[in-house]
C-alpha cells in the first residue's frame, strides 16, 4: 500500500516523471509531462506542481535549467502505487516457463538456483541471485558409503532439496562393500526424514558414549555419517548472475553511477555472505520486498535497488531477486521476481 500521501494531481504528475525517466535517464521537463501525463493542465501548472514535488523531497533538479529526476523517496512513491495495483497472482508468463522447464531438466536444487539466477539476469539486465535454503532447515534424505580404496570411504549426504555433500574420509580400517552397505542402512533407518542439526547432535551424542554401547559397523557408521553432516554448510549458498551485464549496461545508460559505487556493489557479490545476511534482515517472513536507494542499511548499496521474494517447499524456503540501479524497470522486475518466487516453489513442491 502507498505509504506517501499526495494529492491526485500531484500523483500523477510524479509517476509521469519517474516512468518519463526510468525509460530515458534524461531530467523530465514539465512540457514532456504535460504530453505524456494526459493530466489537462497546462505546462505552467506542471511546473508549479514539479516545484512543490521538488520541496517535499520527491524530484530533484540536476541543474537550474534542467528537468526533474526522482529522488529514492520519488521511487517508493511509484513503486508503492505499483505494488497496490498489482493484481494478485499476475505472473510474467517468460520467466515462468523458463524456471518450470530448468526445473523439469535439472537433477539438484544447486543446478535449478543458478539456472534461476541466469534467468532474472537476462530478464532484467541486472544482476540476479537466487538463495537456498538454510542448511539448518534441511532434512536428511539418506547417507552413502562408497569405497575409493583402502581404508578411504567417499560418504555422501543428500537433503530432501537435492542438496548434496561429498566427503572422502579415511576410517583406517577397510570395509568392504557390503559392510559400508549396511552401515548406511543404520543411520537411513535411524535418521533420514530428520533435520540435519537434529541428526548432528545426536549422532555426536551417541559418538560420546561409553565405548562398547555400539559393534564395529555401528560405530564406523557414526563416525562417517558425523563427517558428512559436518561438511555441510551452515550457511546459505547464494547464486549470483549477471554481474559483468549489469557493469555494461551501467557504463551505456547508467552514468549517475560511479566506479567506486560499482565496485562497492562487485565486492559484495563476490563475499556474498554479505548479501545473505542483508536478505535475511529485509526478508523476515514470506512475501516481497523492495529496497529503494537510501532505505538500505548498508551505505555501499545507496545507489542501487534490491528486490526480493521468498518461496517455500513446504518445510524450508529461500529467496530469489534482482540488485539494479534505482532507475530499473520496477514493474518489469517486480514481475519477474515474483513469478521466479513461485514457480520455483512450485518445483520444489511437486519434488
Amino acid at each position: 500500500m502507498a505509504t506517501i500521501d499526495l494529492n491526485p494531481r500531484s500523483g500523477r504528475v510524479l509517476t509521469t516523471v519517474v516512468r518519463e525517466y526510468i525509460y530515458t535517464g534524461e531530467p523530465v521537463a514539465s512540457v514532456v509531462v504535460a504530453r505524456r501525463g494526459s493530466l489537462g493542465v497546462s505546462s505552467a501548472t506542471i511546473r508549479s506542481v514539479l516545484a512543490r514535488l521538488e520541496e517535499q523531497g520527491f524530484v530533484r533538479q540536476p541543474h537550474t535549467s534542467a528537468g526533474r529526476v526522482p529522488t529514492d523517496r520519488g521511487y517508493r512513491f511509484y513503486v508503492d502505487l505499483l505494488l497496490e495495483s498489482r493484481r494478485p497472482g499476475a505472473e510474467r508468463s517468460a520467466v515462468s516457463e523458463q524456471i518450470r522447464q530448468a526445473a523439469n531438466e535439472e537433477s539438484s536444487l544447486e543446478r535449478l538456483l543458478a539456472q534461476v539466477s541466469h534467468v532474472l539476469s537476462q530478464d532484467s539486465h541486472h544482476v540476479g541471485f537466487a538463495l537456498a535454503p538454510a542448511a539448518d532447515d534441511q532434512r536428511l534424505q539418506k547417507i552413502e558409503f562408497v569405497s575409493v580404496g583402502g581404508s578411504r570411504v567417499l560418504v555422501l549426504a543428500v537433503t530432501g532439496s537435492g542438496h548434496v555433500t561429498q566427503k572422502v574420509v579415511d576410517t583406517t580400517d577397510v570395509l568392504s562393500t557390503d559392510e559400508l552397505r549396511r552401515a548406511a542402512e543404520c543411520i537411513n533407518q535411524d535418521f533420514s526424514g530428520r533435520a540435519i542439526e537434529e541428526v548432528r547432535a545426536e549422532i555426536l551424542a551417541r559418538l560420546q558414549a561409553a565405548r562398547g554401547l555400539y559393534d564395529r559397523l555401528q560405530e564406523h557408521a557414526l563416525q562417517l555419517a558425523e563427517s558428512a553432516l559436518d561438511a555441510t554448510k551452515r550457511e546459505q549458498t547464494l547464486y549470483v548472475d549477471g554481474t559483468a551485464s549489469l557493469l555494461a549496461e551501467v557504463s551505456q545508460q547508467h552514468a549517475e553511477l560511479s566506479i567506486r559505487a560499482l565496485g562497492a556493489l562487485v565486492e559484495m557479490i563476490e563475499e556474498k555472505q554479505r548479501l545473505v545476511r542483508l536478505l535475511s534482515e529485509y526478508l523476515e517472513g514470506p512475501g516481497l520486498a523492495v529496497i529503494i536507494g537510501a532505505e538500505h542499511t548498508l551505505p555501499d548499496l545507496k545507489p542501487f535497488s534490491l528486490i526480493a521474494a521468498s518461496y517455500l517447499d513446504g518445510r524450508s524456503g529461500g529467496s530469489v531477486g534482482i540488485i539494479g540501479p534505482t532507475r530499473m524497470r520496477y514493474s518489469r522486475a517486480i514481475g519477474a521476481v515474483e513469478s521466479a518466487a513461485r514457480a520455483i516453489g512450485e518445483a520444489l513442491g511437486r519434488n
